[in-house]
């Protein structure tokens, strides 16, 4: 499965100065592959193929549409043990985590290709002039899709599919951290009948430039991006210079509320789902633990111990619930995190401490007394660490969750419906699980407040991302 070269046009090729770079196993930290780096030459060459591959599948009834990514589902179940292990190979992840990454992957084009077949429309009579009102959903354009390494398959497909539901073709530009998975997507895509250019992948070093050249193209209608706040506040300048239609899902520090009535058995079970899917590189996983005070030293032990029952080891690797971090950088900011928090008087209950030998590992770890002024309090943490605080007061606690820039997602434990409720409905997030540890979901709207992001991705609202409203005054 390993495709190493760009994927423009339906064409595999090499970057056009010849240009490549190392994609690195971070179990190990041997090289896996060399895969073309793309330029701005080829970037616009991606554009072309995309400008040129729209009007033919915008033109395709929606039914036709539907039937292919259907079936860019059922190829992509039928082989979730190979991208479940390129996944790992290239991003770290333990196996179960994969394969739970590579079913959610293929879930997007089974839910888009339901929604391709819902175009909203209109048909009114103006109350004032009698005028009918025409309205319908069109295909927006050439959308550039920038996704994160975090989840190598599920940032594309959750992209991908709606953009060709909606009948859009795309230039997807996969981090250069993890650009294997989403290159093996393409024969699959081409075996289900996507014709050539409507897709194109384009890995590269030099993301700013190609990036830039493409949003300043004025066939390119959308952008959609996944990542840091940093990054996609420079998109958004970018996006501006052609007023493009924004789709950005960005940074969260999500926090937990354990309240005193919680069932804790329930509690630590979602606590470790929201912390530890995916080892916690996720923006969606819990940052912030605050835990009542009542309740505090039971949760703590319980969820200390089923985090310590976590093994840690090459995540290709039966029976490893914990594999390596994606790079060097990842695991230093973690270590530095917990240095910090330690350095301000938390306690260590558990881990903290980087592990000898190859591979960029960091264990499973957990934080007690972590004061406020705490750096991992403030920012993601990306890794799997724990930052638990305490608190006695409803409306105190919500204070403090919403004390953030960021509104992505919060989680609430609690035996209490009204409450549960109560409390949901003041959190500044887009997204909340209440008494559950996962809200990712292909039919919900994925997507946050604040500096979270703007837009949505998921439920049908995620097709809408890649449509324009057009509406149509009409007399007869």
């Amino acid at each position: 499965m390993f495709q190493t070269d760009l994927y423009i046009n339906g064409e595999w090729r090499a970057a056009s100065d010849g240009a490549r770079f190392d994609v690195q196993n971070p179990a190990d930290e041997t090289v896996l592959a060399s895969v073309a780096s793309g330029t701005v030459e080829d970037a616009k060459a991606a554009v072309d193929a995309a400008a040129a591959a729209m009007k033919g599948w915008a033109a395709k009834t929606p039914r036709a549409r539907a039937e292919i990514l259907r079936k860019a589902f059922e190829l992509m179940t039928a082989r979730l043990e190979d991208f479940a292990q390129l996944i790992t190979l290239e991003n770290g992840k333990a196996r179960a985590d994969a394969m739970g990454e590579a079913a959610y992957a293929a879930e997007f084009f089974r839910w888009f290709s339901e929604e391709a077949v819902r175009g909203e429309g209109l048909l009114a009579r103006a109350p004032a002039s009698g005028a009918r009102i025409l309205v319908q959903q069109r295909p927006a354009g050439v959308a550039v899709l920038v996704t994160p390494w975090n989840y190598p398959a599920a940032m594309g497909t959750r992209k991908i599919a709606p953009a060709l539901a909606a009948g859009c073709s795309v230039v997807i530009k996969p981090a250069s951290e993890t650009p294997l998975t989403m290159l093996a997507l393409m024969p699959l895509l081409e075996e289900a009948g996507v014709p050539p250019g409507v897709v194109n992948v384009l890995p590269s070093r030099a993301s700013g430039a190609v990036v830039d050249v493409m949003l300043r193209d004025p066939r390119v209608r959308v952008v959609s991006f996944t990542g840091s706040t940093a990054v996609g506040r420079k998109l958004l300048h970018s996006a501006a210079e052609q007023v493009l239609k924004p789709a950005m899902e960005l940074g969260g520090n999500a926090p937990i509320l354990v309240f005193e009535d919680a069932d804790i058995d329930v509690a630590v079970e979602g606590a470790m789902l929201a912390k530890m899917r995916n080892l916690g590189e996720a923006c969606t996983a819990a940052n912030r633990f605050y835990v009542h005070e009542d309740v505090a030293e039971a949760f703590i032990d319980r969820f200390t111990a089923c985090m310590a029952g976590l093994k840690m080891g090459n995540g290709i690797e039966a029976g490893v619930d914990v594999g390596p971090l994606v790079n060097a950088d990842t695991r230093n900011k973690v270590a530095a995190f917990v240095a910090d928090a330690v350095a301000k008087g938390a306690k260590v209950r558990l881990g903290g401490k980087v592990p000898e030998g190859k591979g960029f590992f960091y264990p499973p770890t957990v934080l007690t007394d972590v004061p406020d002024n705490a750096a991992c309090v403030q920012d993601e943490i990306f890794g799997p660490v724990a930052a638990i605080q305490t608190f006695r007061d409803e409306t105190e606690v919500i204070r403090r969750a919403n004390d953030t820039e960021y509104g992505l997602v919060a989680y609430v434990f609690t035996r209490d419906m009204a409450r549960g409720l109560r409390v949901s409905e003041q959190l500044e997030f887009g997204m909340i699980g209440l008494n559950r540890g996962l809200v990712s979901d292909p039919a919900a709207p994925f997507g946050g407040m604040k500096q979270s992001g703007l837009g949505r991705e998921g439920g049908h609202e995620g097709m809408l991302e890649f449509m324009e409203t057009q509406y149509i005054s009409a007399s007869w």
